[in-house]
């Protein structure tokens, strides 16, 4: 390993060729999202963005009992019996963690150990790739316990069929990995001592290729979502990989028949 570190005791960070793996460390409260768990997943997505040696972002789960259980809702029944103010998910003081690992440059990747419900699954539906096992379960509760998923509804529409996510955010009900890989949730479905292997080497294989090419695509081709072809063809988001020394670079390693070296410039 290149490096391994504690960010706290809630998230474990680690990076390994070019790939940084966040692990949520909750297992006794099923990797629930506490503040302070929040906080340190942002921390590390922004010092993820700003290390060049960091190529993908992989997030995954300590156990087996869950990826992610959503919000701690014990630390939110304390807050609620001490008469502490509740903020919406916009209106709190530090960033939104779901917007953060949306709007990450970097790709990012969700190795779903287990189940991801209410903020968990929100945490997934943030990355840009899911793997996952058969048992896994999936849902957005928060109808049944008067919450509002405010990420959920405006990111799941966006991942799956508007009717499809409607039923999903208005019954709570949860689905199983062979439904969330049919409507299109899921890049894998493997065993569940593969889940982390796989997305590790899925990190790995885009680890491998050109970096502002990575960024470069994973920009236009999201941004692109909003915009009419005519605009979405006209972007310039970030490094241009066609002016890039990397494109040279890459030619001339696949003319020579030898890997490239990327210098991400």
């Amino acid at each position: 390993m290149d490096e391994a570190r504690t960010v706290e005791a809630e998230l474990v960070v680690s990076t390994d060729n070019h790939v940084r793996l966040l692990r949520l460390n909750r297992p006794e409260r099923r990797n629930a999202l506490s503040r302070s768990l929040m906080v340190a997943i942002v921390e590390a997505i922004l010092d993820a963005e700003e290390d060049d040696d960091v190529r993908v972002i992989v997030l995954t789960g300590t156990g087996d009992a869950a990826f992610c259980a959503g919000g701690d809702l014990k630390e939110m029944r304390g807050n609620d019996e001490a008469g502490a103010r509740f903020r919406s998910p916009m209106n709190r003081l530090e960033r939104n963690v779901f917007e953060v690992v949306l709007e990450a440059k970097k790709p990012t990747i969700a190795a779903l150990n287990a189940s991801a419900v209410a903020g968990g699954f929100e945490l997934a539906l943030a990355c840009d790739l899911r793997v996952s096992h058969a048992e896994a379960r999936f849902g957005l509760p928060e109808t049944k316990i008067g919450m509002g998923a405010n990420f959920g509804s405006v990111l799941l529409p966006r991942r799956v069929a508007p009717g499809i996510a409607l039923e999903m955010l208005f019954t709570g009900e949860y689905i199983d990995a062979a439904e969330a890989y049919r409507i299109g949730l899921l890049n894998r479905v493997v065993g569940a001592n593969e889940v982390l292997p796989v997305a590790l080497e899925l990190a790995r294989r885009i680890a491998d290729n050109a970096p502002i090419s990575v960024r470069r695509v994973k920009a236009v081709a999201l941004r692109g979502l909003e915009l009419p072809v005519a605009a979405a063809l006209r972007q310039d988001p970030g490094a241009n990989p066609y002016l890039s020394e990397d494109r040279k670079e890459g030619i001339r390693a696949r003319l020579e028949k030898r890997k490239p070296v990327w210098r991400n410039r």
